[in-house]
């Protein structure tokens, strides 16, 4: 199993604020982790570190083999495009349909041939079920709908990691419980995946490993 994320002594800071200190963990390929904790605990400025949002300081920061404390600039764009984000509040291009939404993702990170495009939208629309909708307008989709066109999104180019912050903090139980399966599938196939949630359920109903958000610190939940 290889590392993707390996902190060591990081402190993690919001507005001068620590929010986080002395966090030690590491994260291998495949893992399905849960991060669980109050609102303000420090859940989604840890996130923002393994993409580059917000600077970690400390011992050793490595994701996807990038040093976050000497991340330059430069590379931040390369970074990203291995990490997958799943937003609670969807940020799509409403005046776009499915495709041209998922189409102006991969133009911006650097896809030129159409038919490639093409296939990889359509193979990652296959994969959350949504190879029916492309056509459509976001306001046309339901919310369950939309959220699955975000986790497409996330694949496009393949990532190393997909973190998903509250994906299911917008959607009723039901609609939220097939979006937390479509996540777990996805992990299931060897994609590491993160998520922060408020829910106790899902790590019941779709096992992985629990770190806990607390006090200041992140700990491994039993």
């Amino acid at each position: 199993m290889s590392k993707l994320i390996q902190y060591k002594g990081v402190e993690i800071c919001q507005e001068e604020q620590i929010v986080l200190k002395d966090v030690n963990i590491e994260v291998t390929s495949g893992e399905m982790v849960y991060l669980l904790g109050r609102v303000g605990t420090g859940k989604s400025s840890f996130m923002k570190t393994l993409y580059a949002e917000v600077e970690p300081i400390g011992v050793q920061a490595e994701v996807l083999g990038y040093d976050m404390l000497r991340l330059k600039r430069k590379d931040i764009p390369h970074l990203r495009r291995k990490v997958g984000v799943v937003f609670q509040d969807f940020q799509l291009l409403t005046d776009r349909s499915v495709e041209e939404n998922l189409e102006f993702v991969l133009k911006a990170t650097g896809w030129k041939d159409k038919q490639a495009i093409k296939s990889n939208i359509h193979d990652v629309l296959s994969q959350v079920g949504m190879e029916n909708k492309a056509y459509k307008l976001p306001h046309q989709l339901s919310g369950g709908e939309q959220q699955r066109v975000v986790i497409a999104r996330a694949l496009l180019n393949s990532p190393g990691l997909i973190l998903a912050d509250e994906p299911t903090g917008n959607l009723d139980a039901e609609t939220g419980k097939g979006i937390m399966e479509l996540l777990y599938s996805i992990s299931q196939a060897g994609m590491t995946v993160i998520v922060s949630t408020h829910n106790p359920l899902w790590p019941e109903m779709f096992p992985g490993r629990k770190l806990i958000f607390e006090d200041g610190k992140i700990s491994e939940g039993k």
